[in-house]
């Protein structure tokens, strides 16, 4: 590459070169040199007319942001978010030696929380291991060298038993690949070398109550069998008014999609909000796999869901009783380790970019810093309140 023109060397222009003479009237009063400008600032040039740069702009990103949500949130017709169907169910395997199973999660996802407070209280922290993905800047689930030292057992890092960079190279181990959808939990069979399941709620049944030979706290049943028809109605409430329901506002294609997801979710939440008044836990005074699963959805809700995902009616702590049984949860042995406030709103605000494509995190509500959430609840004072609520709903 030749030397720029000022550096090189000419002997002949350097001799006979001249220094100009002065300026005989100088100004007194020179104009001040123009401020440099920034480097992050490209220069302006000839700009659109405004509304045609509106418009235009409009037009692109509508069209992007449909392409984009197609593969975030697939849709029906009417533009409601329809939630595909977990491909890898539990087929009841037989009970597995300590480490033959190994959780894969992420920590922004509500899903993948189940599956982390069902291990941590059964204390299953030893027997199934786990592995803690990061979400990437394509959407996918990535596994990256830790900042630092320490972090504990739920911090974000490399894969730890399969050795891959990302969770569709994990799922693509299993005999004859993979190429669907490569989600948050899963739960891999060590000793076949394969997807052992990938549905949350199949998984939080195996840990309560499939692993007790394995668990540290065995004694600890989310599931007795004379409230499984109870938890069974919690959740064909709760799954599609709460947990998908906030999705289904989120992921909302069109206006009559989003206002019967939202009416759905708050007349849901104000129904739980009244049963709550009079029962410490959905089923009375024992927390169950049902309480489990609206946990993980109400500890999200004033930090990703009332913004992100316009649940903007009411926020969580508008409600007395819902906050004060998310609170009562939270506090219960073993779970505020799991949960990740942090890394709960850089999941959501930085890499759901068709939802939030300035990736701007808001501030974190204050109702959810460490001293408030441990706050005193009252609930245990609760009579119990079974399935009337239900009947009567």
């Amino acid at each position: 590459m030749p030397p720029h023109p000022q550096s090189r060397k000419c002997p002949s222009t350097l001799a006979t070169s001249t220094v100009p003479p002065p300026n005989p009237n100088p100004n007194p009063n020179p104009p001040p040199p123009p401020p440099p400008r920034r480097p992050d600032r490209p220069p302006v040039g000839p700009s659109l007319p405004p509304g045609l740069l509106v418009t235009t702009v409009r037009s692109a990103w509508t069209a992007a942001w449909r392409v984009m949500m197609s593969q975030l949130a697939p849709s029906d017709p009417s533009g409601r978010y329809a939630r595909p169907a977990s491909r890898f169910r539990l087929a009841g395997p037989s009970v597995p030696r300590p480490g033959g199973l190994h959780l894969y999660v992420g920590l922004p996802c509500p899903w993948a929380h189940r599956a982390l407070v069902v291990r941590a209280l059964k204390g299953l922290e030893e027997a199934v291991p786990v592995s803690v993905a990061l979400p990437g800047a394509d959407g996918s689930w990535e596994f990256r060298d830790p900042p630092g030292p320490g972090g504990g057992d739920l911090a974000p890092g490399r894969d730890r038993v399969n050795r891959r960079r990302n969770l569709r190279e994990v799922y693509g181990l299993r005999r004859g690949g993979y190429s669907g959808r490569c989600t948050v939990p899963m739960l891999w069979d060590v000793d076949r070398n394969d997807v052992a399941c990938n549905e949350s709620y199949d998984i939080i049944r195996l840990f309560n109550s499939g692993l007790n030979g394995l668990a540290g706290s065995p004694e600890v049943d989310l599931s007795p069998p004379e409230l499984e028809a109870e938890i069974e109605d919690w959740n064909r409430v709760i799954y599609p008014g709460v947990n998908n329901g906030v999705y289904r506002c989120g992921f909302a294609q069109s206006q009559e999609a989003y206002d019967a997801a939202v009416n759905e979710l708050f007349c849901t939440l104000d129904m739980l909000d009244d049963h709550l008044s009079g029962s410490r836990y959905l089923c009375g005074d024992r927390l169950t796999l049902a309480d489990v699963c609206l946990f993980t959805t109400l500890v999200r809700f004033d930090l990703v869901y009332n913004v992100l995902f316009k649940c903007t009616k009411k926020k969580l702590v508008e409600y007395p009783n819902l906050h004060g049984y998310m609170r009562d949860i939270y506090q219960a042995p073993k779970v505020a380790a799991t949960c990740d406030f942090d890394a709960i709103m850089d999941g959501y605000y930085r890499f759901l970019f068709p939802l939030n494509p300035g990736n701007i995190k808001t501030a974190m509500p204050s109702a959810f810093m460490r001293d408030a959430l441990f706050k005193p609840h009252g609930r245990e004072r609760l009579p119990s309140q079974g399935r009337e609520t239900l009947v009567n709903s």
